[in-house]
């Protein structure tokens, strides 16, 4: 069908009831591109229609060189999403009822993602996925604002895709941005690292509701003692600050920017678009961002390393509860990361249990350890990367103790990193401890739990996403906001569709780290779009731990042993 094919079957809608807009659905041939109108809303206030379009490559015109490989080609779909969403929000015209008149495309944020948005093939064709309110009067259909939208709007839309049309300047450097903070980032292991923070970063942000950078910050700058220079493809010459393994403490006074520093490493699993601030901020992709979490639902995880002889005689190898304590939570989510094969754990001692980082000499002289089941992360950090390689970043601002074991020590001052090691193993040495270390049997990696097929809601809706930190499953909520490292509602989308897949997985006797990294490796070569039933432009890629994190918190969870 073509364009004549649209307006004839659009005339025909005037006035009808909104259900008979269904007729539209189908693919229509434009000049340069093809129109696919996926799925039709129920009704004016219901969810947006799906529609997407595939601009051929002899029209698009896109430099080869562009997408030329993956990383690439991920900077040029983030790009083309950015332009398209901003092009679509100037095009929306409210028209009618309920979302009438709306196109919407999902663009990116702060960080660049795999995304359904736009798909770039290798003959260079462009698939734009975006969303359409197809107008009406109450419920009545408004023809000719259909057809001025579908024969007007959306070619215009179309059109600011064009390479003649976009800001090429902005199109190489989000490029160029990409590949080199994946160049980076492979590089980490060759250079000894697990993390990277360039000269000249600007990690503070506008505000905590506002991702963008902050207008006044101060550029980063690494102290001499523990800089790192490496040769990008597209930036040169680099300098910044390398973080070793080890165990790695973050210290100084209030509001100097230790957390922020944090944050920014946590952040370094992802890319992050042109004038973030921190497009060379990278972090080993197997970082994981540890916090306590009171009151979340735990099953079954081996909780022995860090608590055990709980009172009345609570099983602690396998260990469930519906309301976790602080202490509890943070020992389930570390084992937990470390089920899914973590090699970086991020902690911040603001937002962790005391009496699970710490504790000292006068708390151990006045209750006796065999009146204690916790034993300290304190206790265990040095085990964890002497056994296991699994390292440690540390944000403390009030247990020296922690000096004790660190490997590096970063002192922020005024948003500026300084190399403290040397004074701080001089403090070590001046003020010894007094304390006595509280560990009575080796740490061990947990082993991978099974789920009862009777864990999973049956309901025939399936997961839906309803904000970047709730999927709704049946009657279940799955609270996601202690997962800090879920940064795109795109990337709850995705996750809310791979658990009903990851459920089946689980329901086949497969183990939670088996299922995630199956459907991970499915999506690497099928892309995001295996997870859904119909093309939609509202997902983006997510990471095993996230996905395993959000299974982890459904409260109808039920351990299988057989």
């Amino acid at each position: 069908m073509d364009t004549q094919d649209l307006l004839r079957k659009v005339s025909r809608l005037e006035g009808k009831g909104y259900g008979a807009y269904k007729d539209l659905k189908g693919r229509y041939r434009f000049e340069g591109f093809d129109l696919f109108i996926d799925k039709v809303q129920a009704d004016p206030f219901a969810p947006p229609s799906l529609f997407r379009v595939k601009i051929f490559g002899e029209k698009a015109q896109l430099p080869a060189w562009a997408y030329a490989n993956l990383s690439r080609q991920i900077g040029l779909e983030n790009f083309l999403a950015h332009v398209a969403a901003k092009e679509a929000k100037r095009l929306t015209k409210r028209l009618g009822t309920g979302k009438g008149g709306l196109i919407l495309v999902h663009g990116p944020g702060q960080e660049m993602l795999r995304r359904t948005a736009v798909e770039i093939s290798a003959k260079g064709d462009v698939e734009l996925r975006f969303f359409v309110g197809l107008p009406a009067a109450g419920r009545r259909i408004l023809a000719k604002e259909a057809r001025r939208l579908l024969l007007d709007t959306i070619p215009e839309l179309v059109r600011s895709l064009f390479f003649r049309h976009l800001p090429q300047d902005l199109l190489k450097k989000f490029v160029e941005t990409n590949e080199d903070a994946d160049f980076l980032r492979k590089k980490l292991k060759d250079l000894g690292l697990i993390a990277f923070v360039a000269d000249g970063s600007i990690l503070p942000r506008a505000s905590g509701v506002d991702p963008r950078p902050a207008r006044e910050a101060v550029p980063f700058k690494a102290p001499e003692s523990l800089a790192v220079e490496i040769e990008l493809p597209h930036r040169g010459r680099v300098r910044g600050l390398g973080i070793r393994p080890g165990v790695t403490l973050i210290v100084g006074g209030g509001f100097h920017g230790k957390s922020t520093l944090l944050r920014a490493l946590e952040l370094g699993v992802y890319n992050h678009v042109p004038g973030d601030g921190r497009e060379l901020v990278v972090t080993n992709p197997l970082a994981v961002k540890i916090r306590a979490e009171d009151g979340r639902q735990i099953t079954g995880v081996n909780i022995s390393p860090f608590i055990g002889r709980l009172p009345f005689g609570k099983d602690t190898t396998s260990f469930s509860t519906p309301c976790a304590s602080g202490s509890t939570s943070q020992a389930a989510n570390i084992m937990e990361a470390l089920e899914m094969g973590a090699q970086v754990l991020l902690i911040d001692e603001d937002t962790s249990a005391t009496n699970f980082m710490i504790r000292d000499a006068r708390m151990q002289a006045l209750i006796a350890k065999e009146k204690e089941p916790i034993t300290p992360y304190l206790d265990r950090v040095r085990e964890l990367y002497e056994k296991f390689g699994i390292s440690s970043i540390l944000v403390i601002g009030g247990s020296g103790d922690y000096l004790e074991v660190a490997d590096t020590v970063i002192a922020m001052d005024h948003y500026l990193p300084c190399d403290v090691t040397i004074k701080a193993r001089e403090v070590v040495r001046k003020f010894p401890l007094a304390r006595q270390k509280e560990v009575e049997s080796p740490f061990s990696l947990p082993s991978p739990r099974k789920f009862s097929p009777q864990s999973f809601p049956k309901d025939r809706k399936g997961p839906r996403a309803k904000a970047l930190d709730l999927i709704l499953w049946g009657k279940e909520r799955l609270e996601l906001d202690s997962l800090e490292q879920l940064v795109d509602r795109d990337q709850t989308n995705a996750i809310a569709y791979a658990l009903e897949i990851l459920a089946e997985k689980l329901s086949q006797g497969q183990n939670l780290p088996q299922a995630v990294f199956s459907l991970r490796q499915e999506v690497e070569e099928r892309g995001l779009l295996r997870l859904c039933p119909l093309p939609r432009g509202d997902l983006a890629d997510f990471r095993a731990f996230e996905l395993a994190g959000a299974l982890n918190r459904l409260r109808s969870l039920k351990t299988y042993y057989g």
